[in-house]
C-alpha cells in the first residue's frame, strides 16, 4: 500500500476513535451535549442523567437530573442541576463542557441558566463529566488521572444515597446540605433544609426557613445517633463518621448491595427512608412502588410550621385550615405544598393596613373558637399578657390594635399577633386556654349584618318545571349522601355490620390515597377518616385489578372474612369492590401502630413485660381463633410484628389473616406458592410439602423470641460475662435460645436490656420454652395454637424442648465451623432467614 493511502487511513481511524471516544454513553464533553432526548447512563446501568419534567407537573418545566436507570420503573431524581432555573425547550438547550473546563447548562436563548463553577486551569477541551453508578456525577480531566475537579455529590439537593458523603469542608466552612423540593412537581429548594452542625460537632439539624432548628439527630456515639435510637434495631445500614483537620462527614453503606434505597428530605420537612419494593413477579421491568420506611420527626406535626400561617396540624396529620379560613393557595396545597398556609375568607374590616385607624365599625371584626387547639407552646415570641377580667374584655383588648389576630382566654388574657404558626389539633385540652381566631363579622353567622330578601315575580310554567327539576335532582342527591352517611355510621358503630363502600368514598376519606402507613406483597395500606364520625381506618388497596368473575368471588370471600370477628384480631368495617377492578379493604386504624415498631423503633416507652407477656398470650388467641374457631381453617402464611397490632390500649391485634383466602379460590395453589417473610418462614414452604396450620405456629415462635430480646432475630447478638464465671454466647439468637433453655441455664440474659431484669422469672420460662417447641424442624412436634395458649397461661406444663437441628445446621454452615456456645467472639449471624 502506498505511504500516502496508509497516512490516510491512520488519520481516519484517529478521527474515528476520538469521535467514539467523545459520545461515550456515560460522557459529557465539549464536543457531546445532553440536549433533547439524548442522556448518559453510568456504566454498571444504575444511574441516567438527562432533561426531564417532574411526574404531575402542567407547567412545562423542564430540568438536567440524574435517576435511577436500573430496576426502577418510575422515574425518581435523586439530583437536580438547576433546580431553581428550569428550561422551556429542552431540545433547544444543552448540558456541555464549556471552554474554561466548567459544566454549564443553555438554555433555549441561549442563556447560562447554572454551572458547575469550579476552579480549574484546565480547559474545555481536556475535561469531561462522567456519570458513576454511585449516582455522582464526576468533572475531571480527559485522562482519569484520578484528579475530580467538581462533583455533583458535593451539592447535593434533597437525596442522600449510599456511599456519599454528607458534611462540611472546615477549610472553606462550606456545608453540604440537603433542600427538599418546594413541591411535588417543582424541585426549587423548598423551606426545609438537613445539614452537619456547622459549629463543629456530629450532629444534623433539621432547619426551617434557614432560622429555627426544629429536630436534632443528637450527637454520634460511634454507632448510632443519640436522638435516633431506632438506629441500633436498623441492620441494613453502616454509617460511618470521619472528621480530620479538613472536614468532617458521614456516609453510610447497604449491607445487602442489591436493595435500592435512599433518604429523602421530603417536602413535608420530614427526613425519610425510602426502600423500592419490586412487584411481586419479581420482573425488574415490572411496576414497584417506593415505600417509607421511617421517618424523622416521627409525627408530622413535630415538623415547624409544617401547614404555614395558620394552618392547623390534625390529629391524623393532614393540614387543614380552622373555621373563617381557607387555604392561601388550593393547587399548592394539592401537591403537598403547605408553606403558605391559610387566609380568612373574608378580609378584616376594622382596620386600614394596619394602622389604628378606623374605617369601619368595629362590629365589622369578630372572633372565632379554635377549638382543640394546642398554641401555647408553639409561639411564645407572638404573645404578650393583657389585664382584662372576662373574655369580652380579652377581645375588646385585641380588637383594639389592628396588628393583634388572635386572643387566648383562661387562666388569663393573651393577645397574639402576626401569623400564627404550629397550630395543633390535640386531643387533651385539659388546662390549655381557648383560642380565638380574628376574623371578619362575614364569617360569623349570628354577627351578619345583612339579609337578603327575594321578590318573586310571576314567572313562566317552564322556569317553574326547571326549578322543580333541580329541586328534585338537588333532594335525591341529599338522600343519597344521607344513604352514604348511614353507611359510613353503619361501619363507625363497634357492632356494625360489614358495609360495602364506594371508591369515590375511600378516596375521599384517604384525601386521595395520600397518607400510607406502609404495605407489603398484597398491596399498599393508607390511613384515613369516616365522614362524620370522624373514625380512624386503615384502608388496605390489594394489587391487582378483576375480571367480572373475580369480582363475585372476591364479594364472597370478603363477607366471609367479614363475619370473623374476635378481640384479637383486626376488624374488617368494610369492603370496595368496583366495576373498574380496584379492590379495598377497610379495617379499624391502631393508634398505637405495629408490634415492631413498639418493640424495634427505639420508643422512650419501652413496652413492660407484663405488656408483652399480653401481646404474646392475645396474638396466640388470635391465632387460635382462626385455626379453629372459623367455619374453615384459616392459615395466615405471614405471622410476624408487622402483622400484629396495637390499639390504644396495647390490645393485640392480628391483621391481614384474610390475604391469604382472598388471593384466591384456588387456596391451594397459595399453599404451595412460598408466602410469608423471610426470617419468620417454616422448613416446610422451603421444602415444597403441603402446608399446614403448623406453619403459623413456627412463625408465632419466632415472633415469640422477639418480644423477648426486643431485637430482631436476625441481627448479631452478643452476650458475655467477664465479672464472673459463667457461659458466654454469641450469635443467632434463636439458636442461642434455644441452647440456653435446652441447658436449664439463666434465662434473664435473653431479656431485653431495655427492662433491666424486670420480668416475671416463670413466665419468662414458659414463653422461652414454647417459643423453642414452636420453632421445631418436624411440624408434628410443634404445638397446636390451643396447646401454646394453655401453656402461656399456665394450665399445662412445659417440657424442656430439645434444640432444633435447623438452627444448628443454619449457623454451622454460615460460619464454616460448629459454634460452640460458649465461644466469646460475637458472630454476625445470618442476614435474614433460619431456614
Amino acid at each position: 500500500m502506498a505511504p500516502t493511502a496508509l497516512l490516510l487511513l491512520m488519520v481516519v481511524a484517529a478521527i474515528l476513535s476520538s469521535s467514539a471516544r467523545s459520545f461515550e454513553s456515560d460522557t459529557i464533553s465539549a464536543e457531546s451535549a445532553v440536549s433533547g432526548d439524548r442522556t448518559i447512563v453510568s456504566r454498571g446501568g444504575r444511574f441516567e442523567l438527562g432533561f426531564f419534567s417532574p411526574a404531575g407537573s402542567s407547567d412545562h418545566n423542564y430540568y438536567v437530573g440524574i435517576w435511577y436507570k436500573k430496576a426502577v420503573s418510575q422515574r425518581t431524581p435523586v439530583w437536580v442541576a438547576n433546580r431553581a432555573a428550569p428550561v422551556s425547550d429542552p431540545a433547544s438547550s444543552k448540558l456541555a463542557v464549556a471552554a474554561d473546563g466548567n459544566l454549564v447548562l443553555t438554555n433555549e436563548a441561549g442563556k447560562h441558566v447554572w454551572s458547575s463553577n469550579a476552579s480549574s486551569s484546565y480547559s474545555g477541551d481536556v475535561v469531561v463529566a462522567v456519570i458513576m453508578d454511585t449516582g455522582s456525577l464526576v468533572l475531571r480531566r480527559r485522562n482519569n488521572d484520578g484528579e475530580v475537579l467538581w462533583q455533583s455529590t458535593d451539592h447535593p439537593t434533597d437525596t442522600w444515597l449510599p456511599g456519599l458523603r454528607l458534611g462540611m469542608n472546615k477549610i472553606t466552612g462550606e456545608v453540604q446540605h440537603l433542600a427538599s423540593w418546594k413541591s411535588s412537581v417543582d424541585p426549587a429548594p423548598g423551606l426545609f433544609s438537613l445539614a452537619i452542625d456547622p459549629n463543629g460537632s456530629s450532629q444534623y439539624f433539621l432547619t426551617w426557613n434557614g432560622t429555627e432548628h426544629f429536630w436534632t439527630s443528637g450527637l454520634w456515639n460511634g454507632e448510632i445517633f443519640d436522638g435516633v435510637p431506632e438506629m441500633m434495631s436498623h441492620a441494613k445500614y453502616d454509617f460511618k463518621f470521619e472528621s480530620d483537620a479538613n472536614g468532617s462527614y458521614f456516609t453510610y453503606s447497604q449491607q445487602d448491595a442489591t436493595a435500592i434505597s435512599r433518604l429523602v428530605l421530603d417536602v413535608s420537612g420530614q427526613v425519610r427512608e425510602i426502600m423500592w419494593l419490586p412487584s411481586s413477579a419479581g420482573d425488574d421491568d415490572n411496576d414497584g412502588e417506593w415505600m417509607v420506611i421511617w421517618t424523622e420527626p416521627h409525627k408530622l406535626c413535630d415538623v415547624y410550621a409544617v401547614c404555614g400561617a395558620f394552618g392547623v396540624c390534625e390529629k391524623n396529620e393532614i393540614c387543614s385550615c380552622p373555621a373563617g379560613f381557607r387555604p392561601s393557595s388550593e393547587e399548592d396545597w394539592g401537591l403537598g405544598d403547605h408553606s403558605h398556609g391559610c387566609r380568612r375568607n373574608h378580609p378584616l374590616l376594622w382596620c386600614d393596613g394596619g394602622a389604628n385607624t378606623t374605617v369601619h365599625g368595629k362590629d365589622d371584626d369578630a372572633f372565632l373558637l379554635a377549638p382543640d387547639m394546642s398554641f401555647s407552646l408553639s409561639f411564645p415570641k407572638n404573645s404578650s399578657p393583657a389585664l382584662a377580667s372576662s373574655a369580652q374584655d380579652c377581645s375588646l383588648a385585641c380588637l383594639r390594635s389592628c396588628s393583634c389576630t388572635a386572643y387566648s382566654y383562661g387562666s388569663h388574657c393573651s393577645l397574639w399577633y402576626g401569623d400564627l404558626l404550629n397550630l395543633e389539633r390535640v386531643d387533651d385540652t385539659a388546662g390549655m386556654d381557648n383560642l380565638y381566631l380574628r376574623v371578619s363579622a362575614m364569617d360569623v353567622p349570628s354577627k351578619g349584618h345583612k339579609r337578603t330578601v327575594i321578590f318573586i315575580s310571576t314567572a313562566s310554567v317552564a322556569s317553574i318545571l326547571v326549578l322543580s327539576v333541580v329541586v328534585s335532582v338537588a333532594v335525591m342527591r341529599m338522600l343519597r349522601r344521607r344513604q352514604r352517611s348511614v353507611a359510613f355510621t353503619q361501619a363507625a358503630s363497634e357492632g356494625g355490620s360489614l358495609v360495602a363502600f364506594k371508591y369515590s368514598d375511600m378516596r375521599s376519606a384517604t384525601r386521595n390515597f395520600s397518607e400510607k402507613l406502609g404495605g407489603g406483597g398484597f398491596g399498599s395500606v393508607y390511613k384515613g377518616t369516616l365522614p362524620g364520625s370522624r373514625a380512624a381506618i386503615a384502608v388496605k388497596k390489594l394489587e391487582g385489578r378483576l375480571s367480572g368473575v373475580g369480582e363475585k368471588q372476591f364479594r364472597n370471600e370478603v363477607r366471609t372474612i367479614g363475619v370473623i370477628q374476635h378481640v384479637n384480631l383486626v376488624r374488617l368495617r368494610g369492603f370496595v369492590c368496583s366495576r373498574g377492578g380496584e379492590r379495598l379493604l377497610v379495617y379499624d386504624h391502631m393508634p398505637n401502630g405495629s408490634l415492631d415498631r413498639a418493640l424495634f423503633a427505639g420508643s422512650p416507652a419501652v413496652l413492660s413485660w407484663p405488656a408483652r407477656f399480653r401481646i404474646a398470650v392475645g396474638a396466640a388467641r388470635g391465632l387460635l381463633y382462626l385455626h379453629e374457631g372459623c367455619r374453615d381453617c384459616i392459615i395466615h402464611c405471614d405471622i410476624k410484628p408487622e402483622n400484629i397490632l396495637l390499639d390504644a390500649a396495647l390490645v393485640p391485634k392480628v391483621a391481614d389473616f384474610g390475604m391469604a383466602k382472598l388471593v384466591g379460590r384456588d387456596f391451594s395453589r397459595v399453599l404451595t406458592t412460598v408466602r410469608g417473610t423471610v426470617g419468620y418462614l417454616a422448613p416446610e414452604w422451603i421444602a415444597g410439602v403441603p402446608v399446614t396450620a403448623k406453619a403459623d405456629v413456627y412463625s408465632y415462635g419466632m415472633v415469640l423470641l422477639e418480644i423477648v430480646s426486643g431485637r430482631r432475630n436476625a441481627r448479631r447478638w452478643c452476650w458475655t460475662d467477664t465479672e464472673q464465671e459463667g457461659p458466654s454466647f454469641s450469635g443467632y439468637f434463636p439458636l442461642v435460645a434455644a441452647r440456653m433453655v435446652s441447658g436449664g441455664e439463666d434465662l434473664a440474659v435473653l431479656l431485653d436490656e431495655r427492662l433491666r431484669g424486670d420480668a416475671d422469672v416463670a413466665e419468662l420460662e414458659r414463653v422461652c420454652r414454647v417459643a423453642c417447641w414452636c420453632v421445631q424442624d418436624d411440624e408434628a412436634r410443634r404445638p397446636t395454637m390451643e396447646q401454646v395458649v394453655q401453656a402461656l397461661e399456665g394450665v399445662v406444663a412445659v417440657d424442656v424442648p430439645p434444640v432444633p437441628r435447623s438452627l444448628q445446621a443454619l449457623v454451622e454452615g454460615s460460619a464454616g465451623s460448629v459454634m460452640s456456645a460458649r465461644t466469646s467472639a460475637c458472630f454476625d449471624g445470618i442476614a435474614e432467614s433460619p431456614i
